[in-house]
C-alpha cells in the first residue's frame, strides 16, 4: 500500500515551526517572516486586521516592554492555529520560502545569526523541499 503525501501549505509550515520552537520568544525577525508568509499565503501585501502578521508585530512591541522572559509572547502563542487563522493558504514553493527567509534575515538584529535561517524560514524551507519531492514523484 502506497502512502500518498499531500503538499504542505504555508499555514501548515508555520504550525510546524511551533513544533520545533514554539517556546521561543517572538522577535522582530520572526514577525517579519510571519508577515511575509501571510502575504505569500493570501497573495496580498496588506496585513489582515487581527491576522497573524499584526498579532506577531504587536507581540514584538509587547515583548520589548516586558522584563521577564517567561512573561513574553512566544512563537507558539501566535502560530499554533495559523492554518485556521489565515483567510487563504497555498502550497509552499521554493519562492515562498526564499521570500520569507529574506524578510527574516533583513529584520534580524542578532548579527551572530544573520546568516542562519530562523525558525519560521527553516520551516518553510523544509516544506518547500518536501513539496518539490512530492511533485517529482508524481
Amino acid at each position: 500500500m502506497e502512502v500518498v503525501q499531500s503538499p504542505i501549505t504555508i499555514g501548515e509550515a508555520l504550525e510546524a515551526a511551533v513544533q520545533s520552537a514554539g517556546g521561543k520568544t517572538l522577535d522582530l525577525s520572526d514577525a517579519a517572516a510571519i508577515q511575509a508568509a501571510e502575504a505569500r499565503a493570501t497573495g496580498s501585501d496588506i496585513m489582515i486586521p487581527g491576522g497573524i502578521a499584526i498579532t506577531a508585530q504587536s507581540a514584538v512591541i509587547y515583548n520589548a516592554r516586558v522584563e521577564r522572559d517567561e512573561d513574553k509572547i512566544k512563537l507558539g502563542d501566535v502560530l499554533t492555529n495559523a492554518t485556521a487563522e489565515l483567510p487563504a493558504d497555498k502550497v509552499v514553493t521554493k519562492q515562498d520560502a526564499e521570500a520569507v527567509g529574506s524578510a527574516e534575515l533583513r529584520s534580524n538584529t542578532n548579527l551572530n545569526q544573520a546568516t542562519q535561517p530562523g525558525v519560521v524560514a527553516a520551516s518553510l524551507n523544509a516544506a518547500a523541499r518536501l513539496n518539490e519531492n512530492v511533485n517529482a514523484c508524481k
